[in-house]
């Protein structure tokens, strides 16, 4: 069995996320979407409400689960599941810099690959951060990200995320 993992803290998960864990879905047999928490930094959404958006906007996926990552090592979480690949998207060549040194540390640490799937020219310009802030400030977020995380968004802003 192929087995990968699509690492991220998705705070919040957007259709750029959704679109590339999809298309690993069809390259893999199952598809670990690892929700991770980097304590540094600060977060809108809890660990459990980002899993649960995840879940529920993922559960057409077949041969696709959400956990949480926990602490610890990207790649020995990806050893502990038997996965062999890394999925990532890429929107920019500045993601490729950045995320370049830590495949080569990835694999040099437990022998697993990653995978650069470049983005849909429809989202490259997506980030979370950029998704909690205009919705934050009330701006209309609806086409950028799934049904399970506009709902939470609109409970959160009083409407102002746009529900419709």
């Amino acid at each position: 069995m192929r087995r990968a993992v699509c690492p991220g803290s998705f705070d919040p998960l957007h259709n750029g996320h959704v679109e590339i864990i999809a298309r690993a879905a069809s390259m893999f047999d199952e598809v670990i979407v690892a929700v991770s928490t980097n304590y540094a930094k600060k977060y809108r959404f809890s660990l459990e409400e980002r899993l649960a958006m995840a879940r529920e906007t993922l559960s057409y996926l077949a041969g696709t689960s959400v956990e949480p990552m926990g602490d610890g090592l990207l790649a020995e979480f990806c050893r502990s599941r038997g996965a062999g690949a890394i999925v990532k998207g890429l929107r920019t060549t500045q993601d490729y810099h950045y995320e370049l040194p830590m495949a080569h540390m990835n694999r040099n640490l437990t022998g697993v690959e990653t995978v650069f799937l470049p983005g849909d020219s429809r989202y490259t310009y997506l980030s979370s951060t950029l998704i909690k802030e205009v919705g934050g400030l009330g701006g209309d977020i609806s086409e950028f990200v799934p049904k399970a995380v506009l709902k939470r968004f609109v409970a959160e802003t009083d409407g102002r995320a746009t529900a419709d």
